[in-house]
């Protein structure tokens, strides 16, 4: 049921890991939180939580490391540096890892992308950067203002956030987008900040990609017992 495999990236320059659960079903891909790994769902038992569904055949959760993540929060390199490995990682799972999952999968197919926190983030900017091969998103406890990280604007960050290069995006890639559908979950308790998924569904509204801000209250806190309860439910809605 569980796989794990690993290669040297061609545009990253470091090990990158793939891991999936499940046998059938559709094709997810989860985003770790901002430093997380490959593994990090299954040891914070959200791949527990998502057990009925991959049971049942209805879906194959896979993960890969959050590479661009863990850049960004040990402030690696230059500015530059940081924003052109975003760029480059989105590319390596665009180009690498999605690859890998329709090989497991006997061929090419829209794949589904989730993720809490910097996976939220990682998980819209995928889909809205590259719309024919990503199905939608479920973004969870989303942070999507990353500019806090990068002290200098770059093209290559520009390019790598949905915020900023969405309101540009016109011709048939932004006709696709408009057939996908994006949800923003958030709580409202500890740690939360409901106000960026609301300042992503005004751009994304903006431009008429579908899109729905979903606040489950001050009971759900920025942590991993609010994401454990929230993607089965948008899975089961979404799969």
């Amino acid at each position: 049921m569980k796989a794990v495999e690993q290669w040297n990236s061609e545009r990253l320059y470091r090990p990158l890991t793939l891991a999936r659960w499940g046998t059938f079903g559709t094709p997810v891909l989860v985003f770790p939180t901002a430093g997380g790994d490959a593994e990090e769902i299954e040891r914070m038992h959200v791949v527990d939580a998502c057990a009925p569904l991959i049971e049942a055949g209805r879906v194959k959760l896979y993960s890969c490391d959050s590479l661009a993540g863990r850049v960004m929060l040990t402030e690696e390199g230059s500015p530059e540096f940081r924003a052109a490995f975003l760029s480059a990682y989105q590319q390596a799972v665009r180009h690498e890892v999605l690859p890998a999952i329709w090989a497991d999968c006997g061929g090419e197919m829209p794949v589904l992308v989730a993720g809490s926190s910097i996976g939220a983030f990682n998980s819209v900017a995928m889909v809205c950067r590259y719309p024919d091969v990503f199905a939608g998103a479920i973004a969870m406890s989303g942070t999507y203002g990353v500019e806090k990280h990068y002290p200098r604007w770059t093209e290559d960050l520009f390019f790598s956030s949905p915020l900023e290069f969405v309101p540009g995006m016109e011709g048939a890639a932004l006709d696709v987008l408009r057939s996908r559908m994006i949800v923003l979950a958030t709580g409202s308790g500890a740690w939360e900040d409901a106000g960026e998924s609301w300042r992503m569904a005004d751009v994304l509204g903006a431009k008429g990609i579908p899109n729905r801000v979903d606040d489950w209250g001050p009971d759900w806190p920025h942590d991993w017992q609010t994401w454990r309860a929230m993607l089965p439910q948008y899975l089961n809605e979404m799969a």
